[in-house]
């Protein structure tokens, strides 16, 4: 039996790509007979409601922890250990960028290295992430990645030993069937192109509105619908529409639960992912197994990741995306076999694989030679 703990701080907000991978993951954790996982939060905003919201099966260590404070510190030296408030365990693990000093083994998951690449799209908390990375690494943690892309630029910008980087592909959750209805009600139209996920800088959703502008003049039943929460940045997102001669059919809705997620992808004509740049790239795939037919840019991970399950144009052309948009939605026959090889794309990737794959690294990770 090894033990396990793991940070569920992602748990105590709306589930991101983050918090989604670790619900996943965590949940099926707890399943097996070969592991005890406890959780814990670094987290004081959060305190108290970690058993509210930790999987089945699960031990929580609910002990309220202030995160700034102690990232500061974790930057700078190897103390406060972990294992003062949450116990001894075999392996910590933190999958969110931040594992905390620990007598234990540790693990460590780096999703993408944007505060290292893009240092203007990161805000004040992301940007101290390279250097608690650095430390974890300086300590003997291992890397878990999402994409063989980000394990590789793991290796190079940190020099990291390739032996103790471990990409491990996620798995995409099924979209429950949803109501076309629904999601033509909630867009005001029969025929629109979506996008989906939180709003931030990396996203650059302004490109995806000046794509719309193109594509709008002679579509006059298109729109264009942004479902996700305000991030941070959300402000450039905000100008643009205002800035656009089709802002009337441009609609935003904040966030949305996951029956409208569900109807809204349903009733999609595309799909739009113009990331700058990404280190797995979740939307897609769900998109793709919903049966949408995805447009994407070529950043990061997601070629690797969409394979020819997407259609794919440079980063920032606004011009390519509403070509390639324009495509998807006036080519039927082609849409059409888009549709087919994204359907094929995201059937390979299963959460119980990733998972599998998760327990084997805890495996190497508590073993007494790693």
């Amino acid at each position: 039996m090894i033990t396990v703990a793991v940070d569920l701080t992602s748990q105590l907000t709306p589930l991101t790509g983050v918090g989604v991978m670790v619900h996943e993951v965590v949940e099926r954790l707890a399943r097996r007979d070969d592991l005890a996982v406890t959780g814990y939060a670094v987290t004081w905003r959060g305190r108290g409601r970690l058993h509210d919201v930790a999987p089945e099966g699960v031990a929580v260590v609910d002990r309220p922890m202030a995160a700034r404070p102690l990232h500061e510190l974790w930057r700078r030296t190897d103390h406060p250990l972990i294992d003062r408030a949450i116990g001894r365990h075999d392996v910590v693990w933190g999958p969110n960028y931040v594992c905390p000093p620990t007598r234990a083994a540790q693990l460590v998951s780096v999703h993408d290295l944007t505060p290292m690449h893009y240092p203007e799209l990161a805000n004040e908390f992301t940007l101290s992430y390279p250097a608690l990375v650095r430390r974890a690494l300086a300590r003997g943690a291992w890397v878990h990645t999402g994409s063989a892309f980000v394990r590789d630029e793991i290796i190079s910008y940190f020099g990291a030993d390739p032996e103790r980087v471990v990409a491990i592909h996620h798995g995409v959750r099924a979209v429950a069937p949803g109501s076309p209805d629904r999601g033509h009600a909630l867009a005001g139209g029969d025929r629109y192109v979506l996008a989906l996920g939180t709003v931030e800088p990396r996203k650059d959703l302004p490109s995806l509105v000046r794509a719309f502008d193109l594509l709008a003049d002679d579509d006059r039943d298109l729109r264009l619908v942004v479902a996700g929460p305000d991030g941070w940045g959300a402000e450039a997102l905000t100008a643009a529409v205002a800035a656009s001669a089709h802002r009337g059919r441009i609609v935003r809705l904040g966030w949305v639960s996951e029956a409208d997620r569900a109807a809204l992808l349903a009733g999609a004509a595309a799909y739009a992912f113009p990331s700058v740049y990404e280190g797995f790239g979740l939307p897609p795939i769900e998109a793709m197994s919903a049966g949408v037919p995805v447009v994407t840019t070529r950043a990061g991970s997601l070629p690797e990741v969409c394979g020819d399950g997407a259609d794919l144009v440079a980063v920032g052309d606004a011009g390519a995306l509403a070509a390639a948009l324009r495509r998807v939605l006036d080519d039927e026959a082609h849409r059409t076999a888009l549709v087919e090889r994204g359907r094929k794309v995201a059937a390979g990737y299963d959460w119980d694989t990733t998972a599998e794959r998760v327990a084997g690294l805890l495996a190497r990770v508590a073993a007494p030679s790693a």
